[in-house]
């Protein structure tokens, strides 16, 4: 069964994006997995053996929601609404175009109404994907830099990322909420001392251990230079990158989730303290050296 499974994939996407595909698969298995583990555990710390079974009756339906939903609710958590075909052309032009160029569906568009220019992609296949920019990315970027930015997002789409970078984010964000919720109604000891002061110190990294594990940096890399072939414009993209860093450094972005600030292109909140040491983001110095040494 499984060699019938590989072959299918091999044939469908050819062995590149089979060997995509494959990866991706294993890492969401495996987040899947983790997640169920961690589930249980707590339960095990809350109610003993009793609470085992309703914790995995949680979990599945979190597994359940987290591959059906994730983008919906990266998408919330984003404060992002639909952008209508009459609002922001240019936006609506320039993705049909390189999602033609690329040869991917052309994926839903949001925009939320954050100041900083950021964006994101998310859903669980390119037929299922979503395009999120901020109202920042819009208003303080020129069309070159707009440009570059998508086909980062629609690289991110066409490498099949996006599924294992969303479950990710919005589990950390589940884990950080559980970590919360065992500091104010958490157990206590035999001693009398708070045993959710202990959960909370052991979840939190946990939840941001979990994005960087789950996203490598290198796909940032990747969805870079595809970007540039893409739009054959790559100090486009370079630009863009520079401006959103600073603009990071400027802006606050109160409107972002710090548990999906890994999907977008470029960290919302860079340099602030320890949401910066947990960044999955290689440094933008780096992105756009390589960028400038692209041969296109």
């Amino acid at each position: 069964m499984l060699f019938l499974f590989v072959s299918h994939i091999v044939i469908k996407f050819g062995i590149i994006e089979a060997m995509r595909t494959i990866l991706n698969l294993f890492k969401t298995g495996v987040l899947f997995a983790f997640l169920t583990a961690l589930l249980l555990a707590i339960g095990y710390y809350f109610g003993g053996t009793q609470a085992l079974l309703p914790f995995f009756i949680i979990s599945l339906v979190m597994n359940f929601m987290g591959y059906w939903f994730s983008a919906s609710i990266a998408l919330k958590m984003a404060r992002a609404r639909p952008l209508d075909s009459n609002e922001e052309r240019e936006i609506h032009e320039d993705v049909r175009e390189l999602s033609a160029r690329m040869d991917i569906p052309m994926p839903s568009l949001y925009i939320s109404e954050e100041a900083q220019p950021n964006a994101f992609a998310t859903g669980r296949n390119p037929k299922h994907a979503a395009v999120c920019v901020t109202r920042g990315l819009v208003k303080l970027l020129d069309r070159s830099e707009i440009r570059g930015v998508l086909a980062h997002e629609l690289a991110h789409v066409k490498n099949r990322d996006i599924l294992t970078g969303t479950i990710a984010a919005v589990m950390a964000g589940s884990i950080s909420s559980l970590a919360q919720l065992g500091f104010f109604f958490g157990g206590h000891d035999e001693e009398g001392r708070g045993g959710g002061n202990i959960l909370m110190i052991i979840l939190a990294p946990i939840a941001a251990m979990l994005i960087q594990l789950a996203i490598s940096r290198s796909r940032e890399y990747a969805a870079d230079e595809s970007a540039a072939f893409a739009t054959k414009e790559p100090m486009g993209l370079a630009s863009a990158l520079q401006k959103i860093e600073s603009y990071a450094r400027q802006l606050p972005a109160p409107a972002v989730n710090p548990a999906i600030a890994s999907l977008y292109i470029s960290n919302p909140f860079k340099g602030r303290g320890i949401v910066e040491l947990f960044s999955t983001h290689p440094a933008t110095e780096k992105r756009v050296e390589r960028l400038k040494s692209l041969q296109i």
